[in-house]
């Protein structure tokens, strides 16, 4: 039997310190450099002088990635089933976010499950549609909430990767999303859903992605409201023993337990085809 191991008998991670987040960030430029087009895409898409045309053009040079947006294109998601059969088009639907997203995945390695925790993409695939279900509420675009929830787990990988036996050991007793946030922020200083925003926002991506992480703990401030309904909604979905948060304090009173009920029902639908959509099943 394998003896148990308390996080403090673990060598840390220190992400306050500037030695220990640059070491996270240096695994990320080192994934990076070994998926070019996907870093190219990162890189291209924020930049105002791209085109549709041209960065379909880009994508088309990696199959598989492009393969996946024209998968996600024609999901449930965006309402077009069947009726994108071009990349050009295929990106125009999804949004130049949304292939930036999809492209962070790729090079970051999200889409190697063996590198992830457990349940990395169940979560996933639900707290992204649920942030988009939920986001006109909160004055969002669903396309733009949708990114927030896939890439708010980004930092929750880093930390796997960097730290798996540490990372396990501390989450492990922790279900509910603000007590995981706050043995993460014990450990190493800040939360995974805030080295993200750190991540993305390194990148450039929009303020409408990284805004929302960064005010996540914020508990009367709107901008993070839509990520604590995501986990929440994720969380009620993937752990049979969690007990529900109030809806109202999360959302700061825009929804309530009735608004979620169909929440639930959607994301239980259609997380699966996301899932397979985004990793190319």
């Amino acid at each position: 039997m394998t003896p148990f191991v308390s996080p403090s008998d673990l060598p840390a991670l220190d992400l306050a310190s500037e030695a220990g987040l640059a070491r996270v960030l240096t695994t990320i430029d080192s994934m990076a450099s070994q998926r070019p087009v996907a870093a190219h895409i990162v890189t291209a898409t924020n930049s105002d002088d791209v085109s549709a045309r041209d960065l379909s053009r880009v994508l088309a040079t990696d199959v598989a990635l492009a393969g996946r947006v024209m998968k996600l294109a024609n999901s449930a998601t965006f309402g077009m089933r069947g009726r994108v059969d071009s990349l050009q088009f295929a990106v125009t639907v999804v949004g130049f976010t949304t292939v930036r997203t999809m492209a962070t995945v790729a090079l970051t390695d999200l889409d190697d499950e063996s590198r992830l925790p457990d349940d990395f993409w169940a979560t996933t695939t639900r707290l992204a549609l649920a942030a988009a279900s939920v986001a006109p509420r909160f004055g969002l675009r669903a396309q733009d909430a949708l990114c927030v929830g896939l890439l708010a787990e980004l930092g929750t990988a880093l930390l796997h990767l960097n730290d798996p036996d540490g990372y396990t050991a501390t989450v492990a007793d922790h279900r509910t999303p603000a007590s995981r946030r706050a043995a993460e922020r014990q450990r190493y200083g800040m939360s995974a859903v805030e080295l993200s925003a750190i991540a993305l926002d390194r990148w450039s991506f929009p303020l409408a992605v990284v805004l929302p992480m960064e005010q996540i703990e914020a508990a009367g401030a709107l901008e993070g409201a839509v990520l604590r309904v995501g986990y929440e909604v994720a969380c009620r979905l993937t752990d049979r023993d969690y007990v529900p948060q109030p809806i109202a304090r999360l959302s700061c009173g825009r929804l309530g337990e009735r608004d979620v009920a169909p929440v639930l029902a959607h994301v239980r639908q259609e997380a699966d085809e996301l899932r397979r959509a985004i990793l190319g099943e």
